[in-house]
């Protein structure tokens, strides 16, 4: 297999309270001791077998590993779809043996994909079920085999089935409950997406089967095969087709959870997702930033990067950079309480970085981002590339736990809004402008919060930039011009909603340079200046009490963590693309922080020991010079 309705009850609420009400009150449903634990994982996966449970929890303690994932699918086989008995005893026999020595563990599950062991026999899912699978609009099933995906094996059928198949969903929701039942803590849900993804497929904006065209036709009251224009976000029928699909992954995934939930109150629900920011995630029709709500935690097999393998190994500082404005836009989605889990790739062969290298780079650019560790051994889920590595940082996050696995509250005068239907929509330029006022910010260490329609009534911050925000509610459009009421600064790069065309007082940036800087960073980091859009930078920028001064290779993030201040400083100088992942130490870098924050600072290197740096006063100012800044490290302030 891959690396990689909430009710109906919960859909109206969100018709009817809008994006941040609805999102409120389903948060409520989550909070609890019982899921304390997903904020604190170091994650490893293992295949399951009816015999190797015991074995499985030995190698993951000796290694430190706490959040087990087991591979053990029953709805993405037929055949344990249809006699799950097997599957789960094993599942039962791993849990007992996790639970035993204080450990947790979550069981892997295909969304909507199903694989038959036998393609050329008379029982496969297609053969039986034709009418569950999911069509191109030419009518053509989502039916594949072995050249299509790795995990695919030879003689294998693979389907991807419709989730308004309702005798399909029927039987999946009774094997979750099952599932649920083993005493197991989670379910591992991956990729459930419209299939859009394989050769062939990807501008089908599928499925257009004989349920799914019934289910939107009684939605909107559109045929979908004759009445949209696919591709063009112009069209209203198109986005509805869009907002529709989204919805129903949605939905699917949030029956899921009511059904495990409904057996045991602290069951959590995982889904992988690999779609982030970009324009893939309304093409497959799984959004992180509407799932967060609904499920307990998103482990993002987030793969950024330029090289062809997409590892920590070939990526370019660039890249590094994009991969942290990805993981704070997933912080942001998720809120406080509900954690990130990342599931990348450190290595998988590359002939001039060492595995070692490219695991810790990779380990501290995510501990440092607010995500929880998964790096696996290659591309595959399971294994690592070095244990001896990855034992040493499980081992050290343990032994830091109190910081790493406690929750943080972003820190950041100037917020940053993420449209989430502009994305959807007008996915390439808003992402590059999106990103491009991230990569400003992040290089030029001014702190931000990344503000969506869900907490911008909430954002008490004093600058609040929309990088192209083509698209806003009336709700979003009067929310803005309220913080701009209470004496806000509203930065406007691009083609803005017409909505904000009366607000005389915003700073317009029509052109926006915020993508001439991401052009320009992407074609040569090193050369390319942090400060090479000043209007833009001093639009964005505002006095605060904590500044840094570093190079524009380091990344500081400032959040709060039990209300005193924290930095989580990570480094990417020197970094090239599958040559080197090991960073140059940076000997230059100044904090100056407000003196009330503190005299001392105390400084934990990446896979280090706790010293202190005692600051120098500067009037009403407290100067720290930090020690050679290697990978990464926290600060904070006594």
């Amino acid at each position: 297999m891959p690396s990689s309705f909430a009710s109906v009850r919960s859909i109206a609420l969100v018709a009817a309270l809008g994006f941040a009400g609805a999102a409120f009150a389903l948060a409520q449903q989550f909070d609890g001791p019982g899921r304390e634990w997903m904020r604190k994982v170091r994650i490893a996966a293992y295949p399951l077998t009816p015999t190797n449970a015991e074995e499985i929890v030995r190698q993951a303690q000796a290694s430190g590993v706490y959040g087990i994932e087991v591979d053990n699918d029953i709805p993405g086989r037929y055949e344990s779809l249809l006699d799950p008995a097997e599957k789960l005893e094993a599942i039962q026999r791993v849990a007992t043996a996790a639970h035993r020595v204080g450990n947790k563990a979550y069981v892997y599950v295909a969304g909507l994909e199903c694989i038959s062991k036998d393609a050329d026999g008379p029982h496969t899912l297609a053969k039986e079920h034709p009418e569950w699978l999911q069509r191109k609009i030419s009518g053509e099933p989502a039916i594949f085999g072995a050249k299509s995906a790795f995990w695919i094996q030879p003689g294998e059928e693979d389907v991807w089935v419709s989730p308004y198949a309702e005798p399909w969903r029927t039987l999946y929701m009774q094997r979750v409950r099952q599932i649920a039942g083993t005493g197991i803590d989670g379910i591992y849900v991956d990729i459930p997406y419209w299939m859009t993804h394989f050769t062939g497929w990807e501008d089908s904006w599928a499925s257009f089967d004989d349920a799914t065209v019934a289910a939107f036709r009684k939605e909107t009251g559109l045929d979908a095969r004759k009445d949209i224009h696919l591709g063009d976000p112009e069209d209203p029928g198109f986005r509805k087709w869009i907002d529709f699909r989204i919805r129903t992954i949605d939905d699917f995934l949030a029956e899921i959870r009511r059904n495990a939930v409904a057996v045991n109150p602290d069951f959590a629900l995982i889904p992988e997702i690999y779609p982030g920011i970009e324009e893939a995630a309304p093409r497959v029709g799984a959004d992180v930033y509407q799932l967060y709500p609904i499920v307990d935690a998103i482990a993002h097999e987030y793969e950024f990067g330029d090289g062809d393998d997409h590892t920590a190994a070939s990526r370019t500082p660039f890249d590094w950079f994009m991969y942290q404005a990805g993981m704070r836009s997933f912080r942001a989605f998720a809120g406080e309480k509900k954690p990130t889990w990342i599931l990348n790739y450190s290595w998988d062969g590359a002939p001039h970085v060492q595995p070692r290298e490219a695991m810790l780079t990779l380990a501290s650019s995510e501990l440092m981002a607010g995500a929880n560790v998964w790096d696996a051994s290659g591309h595959v889920m399971s294994g690592s590339n070095d244990m001896p590595t990855r034992t040493e940082i499980f081992h050290w996050i343990t032994a830091h736990e109190d910081i790493f696995g406690a929750i943080r509250q972003p820190v950041g005068a100037t917020g940053v809004y993420f449209s989430d239907e502009t994305r959807n929509y007008y996915p390439a330029e808003f992402v590059a402008s999106y990103r491009g006022v991230l990569l400003m910010l992040l290089q030029n260490h001014v702190q931000f919060r990344i503000v969506t329609p869900r907490t911008l009534e909430h954002f008490d911050g004093k600058v609040l930039v929309l990088p192209d925000v083509r698209v806003l509610s009336d709700e979003e459009a009067a929310g803005v011009r309220r913080f701009a009421a209470r004496g806000g600064r509203v930065v406007l790069t691009g083609n803005a909603d017409h909505r904000l065309d009366a607000m005389k007082d915003a700073t317009r940036f029509p052109d926006r340079p915020e993508v001439r800087f991401l052009n320009r960073a992407q074609k040569d980091f090193y050369a390319s200046d942090p400060a090479s859009e000043p209007a833009l930078l001093q639009a964005m920028t505002t006095e605060t009490d904590v500044r840094v001064e570093a190079s524009g290779n380091v990344v500081a993030h400032e959040a709060l963590l039990g209300g005193r201040t924290y930095l989580f400083l990570a480094n990417f100088s020197g970094l090239q693309a599958g040559q080197n992942e090991t960073p140059a130490a940076q000997s230059d870098v100044r904090i100056t922080a407000r003196a009330k924050l503190g005299h001392t600072l105390h400084v934990l290197p990446f896979l280090g020991t706790e010293t202190v740096v005692e600051g120098k006063a500067a009037g009403a100012s407290v100067e720290f010079n930090l020690p050679p800044l290697e990978r990464g490290a926290v600060v904070w302030f006594q």
